[in-house]
């Protein structure tokens, strides 16, 4: 069972990025639970959702020791990095913070998400970030892209960019 909690500013693709992972993990068969929170403000104001990926039944959708932690943001560090047990990882959207995640006995991954987005889809942060997590979700790229398709089925035109985003992300994740 992998527990995760995503979390950065509204419009930064926050909630979506969480509901990536729960439909690639869908497409492999997994259980999921995706439950979000946001402000009333939305875009600009503060967002997270937990998702829970597992092969077995899930009891409780509500995530308060993550495994893996998705900060999008410095704010997202604060209120969430004391929260992942030792053993966890730590994503960190460097080109939204300069902020060093302050724990021993995690792992923290620094992603310049809007750098790697900004040639292909300045708005595709949240795919870059979702190929960078494949590996450590145990997801493969066939399942994530059949996310991304579902998701923009009514967009077409959105389909490739958003795949090019999802290799860029995975390519990161290979350094």
């Amino acid at each position: 069972m992998k527990k995760i909690i995503v979390s950065g500013f509204g419009g930064q693709g926050v909630l979506s990025l969480g509901l990536f992972v729960a439909y690639s993990a869908m497409h492999m068969e997994h259980n999921v639970a995706w439950l979000p929170s946001y402000g009333p403000e939305m875009r600009g104001g503060t967002a997270n959702c937990s998702v829970t990926v597992s092969e077995e039944e899930i009891a409780c959708p509500i995530v308060t020791r993550p495994d893996i932690l998705v900060a999008m943001n410095a704010p997202s560090i604060d209120k969430f990095a004391d929260s992942v047990p030792t053993g966890g990882v730590i994503f960190v959207n460097r080109s939204a913070t300069d902020k060093k995640v302050a724990r021993d006995g995690v792992k923290t991954v620094y992603v310049p998400v809007d750098t790697l987005a900004q040639n292909i889809n300045p708005r595709g942060g949240n795919i870059i970030m979702l190929g960078v997590l494949l590996s450590y979700l145990g997801l493969t790229r066939a399942a994530a892209e059949a996310a991304v398709r579902y998701v923009f089925r009514e967009k077409p035109q959105l389909i490739d960019v958003n795949l090019q985003c999802l290799d860029a992300g995975i390519d990161f994740a290979k350094d």
